[in-house]
């Protein structure tokens, strides 16, 4: 009832103006005057900000950003935007297309700039969150470059932290993969267990190598070619001649992406040497060929 007194009230007031003409300053035309509405404001999620639990999709209903100085499990380090042919489809990236390896790549960057180096050269997962179907139907285009610790190599259970990942791989960093004590049974390698350098050990990594833009069945097929590439980064690492001898200083052990980090655009190979012949005691970060001598 208060509705309908209210819009025949307006409506007695519209009657009696139109009886007795218009007043000054009042020109008769009810549209002209009003102001356009501002267009609609799509969220956007922030950077910098660190969240409770690991997201797979940007739900605004998920979305509680908190401070990185308190207890979190994953962090926002950059947030893009998709743009042109990936930007005009009708939902979010599926796995494996274009859009969603565009992305990955430039959290990729981005991540790798904000830690201090390269992201999977630490024991660090990276995740690249797309708004809901609902959200990227109401015009969002955004996605959120999200990293988080995780407890080892082989564990990829998330660590509860209670700083920024921001520099976190600077010289001496924990988080940093060093040294390792493989776990071997027939030729087959089970773990890698962290070890300070200054403990024996018989593994130590020496860097990450970019595969070519190859489907994953033939980088299965051609794994021989990872191990060679990161033998060449052993030479650069250790200081030796990258030449055929080198296959006779160390051994390599490698670790890549699963298929659907792969498909997303993961192209990272960790690399690591390995000697089964002595025992290190020591980092061989340019020890030349007195720290790797041909076996």
């Amino acid at each position: 009832m208060r509705r309908w007194w209210t819009a025949a009230a307006v409506g007695a007031t519209l009657l009696a103006l139109a009886g007795c003409g218009a007043p000054a300053g009042v020109d008769g035309d009810l549209t002209d005057d009003w102001s356009a509405l501002p267009p609609a404001e799509t969220f956007v999620p922030a950077a910098e900000v660190c969240h409770p639990t690991i997201q797979d999709v940007g739900y605004l209903s998920g979305y509680n950003p908190i401070d990185c100085a308190t207890s979190h499990r994953a962090e926002t380090l950059h947030v893009g935007t998709l743009t042109g042919t990936d930007a005009s489809r009708s939902t979010p990236p599926r796995a494996g297309s274009t859009g969603r390896r565009a992305a990955y790549a430039e959290c990729g960057r981005e991540v790798s700039k904000a830690v201090g180096g390269d992201w999977r050269s630490g024991r660090l997962r990276l995740t690249v969150v797309f708004p809901s179907p609902q959200a990227w139907s109401g015009g969002a285009r955004w996605f959120r470059c999200d990293l988080f610790e995780v407890v080892s190599l082989d564990d990829d259970s998330v660590t509860a932290r209670t700083a920024s990942l921001r520099n976190a791989l600077t010289p001496g960093s924990p988080l940093a993969l060093g040294c390792f004590e493989p776990k071997i049974s027939n030729d087959d390698l089970e773990e890698m267990r962290p070890v300070a350098c200054t403990a024996k050990h018989h593994a130590e990594f020496v860097g990450v190598y970019p595969f070519p833009d190859v489907t994953y069945a033939e980088f299965k097929r051609s794994s021989t070619r990872a191990h060679k590439a990161c033998r060449s980064l052993t030479a650069k690492y250790v200081k030796v001649p990258d030449n055929s001898d080198l296959q006779y200083r160390a051994g390599t052990i490698i670790y890549h992406p699963v298929e659907e980090q792969w498909n997303d655009g993961d192209r990272g190979v960790q690399c690591f040497l390995w000697v089964d012949d002595r025992t290190l005691t020591r980092s061989l970060k340019g020890a030349g060929s007195k720290g790797l001598p041909i076996r």
